[in-house]
């Protein structure tokens, strides 16, 4: 409710300037400022309730908390009365005990004497009277639960959620669910077209001579095609046959499998009259496809295969030679089947992993008269590697987490791409390459370009904005940082963060919209590992907390045990934590509720080039210098839960070699691995495209399940969009293009 709140304001005020209610507009302004309720953001309300008892303002808190009452509480029903009592009861006591704890006596006593005539006659505070005048109360077991830090997070998280609960459950104006609604009818109408390309993808893949694909299934006449023989050709054939006379049942099968039997040893071939050509030629050359035609006439099963060299006497030919009229049934009916027999072929290539056995050369199209030879008959299918051969090539199988529906192409770039992230909705894609040209892009329903941004300084770092979701954040080499609305296509803010540390290494916006974070590093450091090889003492760096709506720096974090620079950040879903990977190999997490480390343990021997958090938030994924996948336990500190070493061209540095001894190398910028919505696939680089793993929970931590390919330069960073049910997959790579590959799950 929070940001619905913030963007109406905003919206109300662009209204008032608009109309030219400049008086209006300040008035708005200053009771906003004196706002109490803060926006209905609870991280401002609970900030200000911490400063009154931080402050010991007692007069200040109960005042801010009877104005809570009256405006919030006193509309809620009576069953929740007992929980706001609770409530004021607990934060009292966190008043009591802060005073304590700080050693200021006189306070501790003030607030007794003061709210002795409230407080006398409730049965909680009966045994509070004589804490001032017990000498170690922290240590009394009646008190010492209260003196934790457990209790007092407790306390803190209770009232957030409840005042969360609140503003959530209010009758909110019909101002308030515009916003929602917009961004309602926009996944509506993303899901509607996605939707319709799943749609038109599926009826893409049906057999167009009637045959379904039910679950991208296929049917079991089609599954066991390659063990049938001649018998068994015969009769599925004469079952599925709709006029035997006119159009031969055989013929189907005849066009994708070598038909009868032929001698050991012999490589397999494709059967002739497989393409229009070879037809033409049959009709033009009876004589030397008297093997080609016996193939679609029946054949009793003891029949021998025609040889190599066929027979010129007329009894020889006659057990063979169909009538006249199946002859020309058969010349008038391969016309028209043309078409169809080429989609066949091409759908087989599409259902199998590799493509159908290449025919050797016809002696027969030479012009020889020679027919070509008797296939033999083809292996086992569970010798042949097909499902293999299908795993990797990501085709139909049931063992296939995903299919790929597609894979699209965005080349606007010309030199190596460093960052290349979607936006929340999944609609959007923001790609910046080792030049500083940004381009803002969609591919829904079709690829465009929406933005183009070209920097005189360098730039560094990217990163889209939670709310809302059309600015993106700019992170340049001379120490600013850029504020840029995608769809106004201008600078809204620029802010000066250090001089002394202009190199903005990342960016990391709050889920919340309110804030980023913010990593600054000195000019040591190099995007050539060449030019400049790894110094012993990691190059010093800082970590900031800025405002988005206020523009101004709010902290700078404590990095122990010395400045370092920071090389990834990442939060978790709701803002209260986030983690850093830094250039001296250590992983940091910190408290965002108090701005301050909650524990930090050396990662990786080297670097970290990339952190992110589990799904459930409990483990930590990283990847380092050391070409190490691991996953860490955050409850544990340093202790890995799995291990697994990747291969170089997934972890960095990235090389691109050239003719004549070029040699382009880039160290990891981007997001090296992402996860789909579920996390229990990571999308990671490689040489030659994006690799999806399948997360395991025992050895090895990874198993691969699919090859994204299409690329023919290394892979520096990816991203996975699950927004809609079809995931979009981005590889980006050093010959700076991006490929936009488009997933389906199946559902086990």
């Amino acid at each position: 409710m929070g940001s619905a709140v913030e963007r109406t304001d905003e919206h109300v005020r662009e209204y008032l300037i608009y109309r030219g209610f400049t008086s209006t507009l300040k008035h708005l302004d200053s009771e906003i400022k004196t706002d109490k309720e803060k926006g209905f953001r609870v991280d401002k309300i609970i900030d200000q309730l911490q400063q009154f008892v931080q402050s010991f303002d007692l007069f200040g808190l109960k005042e801010y908390w009877l104005y809570l009452d009256r405006r919030l509480f006193c509309r809620l029903e009576d069953v929740y009365r007992s929980t706001v009592n609770k409530l004021r009861t607990s934060l009292y006591r966190y008043y009591v005990i802060t005073t304590i704890q700080k050693g200021n006596v006189e306070k501790t006593q003030e607030f007794f004497q003061k709210q002795a005539l409230e407080l006398q006659g409730q049965a909680e505070w009966r045994d509070w009277f004589i804490l001032p005048f017990i000498p170690a109360p922290e240590q009394s077991a009646a008190f010492s639960p209260y003196f934790s830090r457990q209790w007092a997070d407790t306390f803190l998280v209770s009232l957030h959620n409840f005042l969360s609960v609140l503003f959530q459950c209010m009758p909110q104006p019909v101002l308030l669910s515009f916003d929602a609604e917009v961004q309602k009818m926009t996944s509506v109408t993303e899901d509607n077209e996605q939707l319709r390309q799943r749609l038109f993808t599926l009826q893409n893949r049906d057999q167009r001579d009637g045959e379904e694909m039910v679950l991208h299934k296929l049917p079991p006449y089609v599954q066991n095609m390659d063990r049938l023989g001649d018998t068994e050709l015969d009769l599925v054939s004469s079952q599925r046959a709709v006029n035997a006379t006119n159009t031969p049942s055989r013929n189907f099968f005849s066009t994708f499998l070598p038909q009868g039997k032929r001698a050991p040893g012999k490589p397999p071939q494709v059967a002739a009259a497989s393409s229009p050509n070879q037809a033409a030629v049959g009709r033009k050359e009876p004589s030397a496809n008297q093997a080609a035609k016996s193939k679609e006439a029946p054949q009793p099963k003891e029949v021998k295969p025609a040889p190599s060299q066929p027979s010129t006497s007329d009894s020889a030919n006659s057990q063979f030679q169909p009538s006249a009229n199946q002859t020309t049934n058969q010349a008038t009916n391969l016309i028209p089947r043309h078409r169809r027999i080429q989609d066949h072929e091409k759908e087989r290539k599409e259902l199998f992993s590799k493509p159908p056995l290449q025919t050797p050369e016809r002696k027969g199209e030479a012009g020889d008269g020679e027919p070509p030879e008797t296939p033999a008959e083809p292996p086992d299918s569970s010798n042949n590697g097909s499902c293999g051969a299908a795993a990797e090539a990501g085709d139909l199988s049931a063992e296939q987490p995903f299919i790929k529906l597609s894979q699209e192409e965005y080349g606007e770039h010309h030199s190596s791409i460093m960052h290349c992230r979607v936006d929340c909705s999944g609609r959007r894609v923001a790609s910046l390459d080792v030049d500083g040209v940004i381009k803002v892009w969609s591919f829904n329903p079709i690829m465009q370009t929406k933005a183009t941004i070209m920097s005189k300084s360098p730039l560094l770092s990217l990163e889209w904005a939670t709310k809302p979701d059309r600015l993106l954040l700019l992170g340049s080499g001379v120490g600013t940082v850029r504020l840029y609305d995608t769809d106004a296509k201008k600078n809204l803010y620029e802010m000066n963060i250090d001089e002394t540390h202009p190199r903005i290494l990342s960016l990391a916006c709050s889920p919340s919209g309110s804030s980023f974070v913010c990593s600054a590093a000195a000019l040591s450091r190099s995007g050539n590992v060449e030019s400049a090889p790894r110094l012993p003492i990691p190059v010093s760096g800082q970590l900031l907390l800025w405002d988005t709506k206020t523009v101004k720096q709010q902290l700078q974090f404590s990095l122990e045990p010395e400045p370092v620079a920071i090389n990834c950040t990442a939060f978790n879903h709701n803002g209260n934590l986030l983690v850093t990977g830094a250039a001296d190999g250590v992983i940091r997490l910190f408290d965002m509720q108090r701005y301050e480390s909650a524990m930090s343990w050396r990662a990786h021997d080297g670097e970290v080039y990339s952190v992110e958090f589990s799904y459930d938030e409990n483990t930590v994924f990283s990847i380092g210098e050391d070409g190490k996948f691991i996953q860490w336990n955050i409850h544990r500190c340093g202790v890995k839960q799995s291990e697994q070493i990747l291969p170089q061209d997934a972890t960095g540095p990235f090389v691109l070699s050239g003719y004549s001894g070029y040699k382009q190398v880039q160290v990891p910028r981007g997001r090296l691995f992402a996860f789909d919505s579920e996390e229990q696939h990571v999308l990671s680089c490689s040489s030659s495209g994006g690799l999806i793993y399948r997360l395991t929970n025992g050895e090895p931590a990874l198993e691969r399940v699919l090859s994204l390919g299409g690329h023919k330069a290394p892979v520096v960073t990816v991203d996975w969009s699950s927004a809609v049910d079809c995931g979009t997959c981005l590889t980006a790579s050093m010959d700076g293009k991006i490929k936009l590959s488009t997933l389906l799950a199946q559902k086990s």
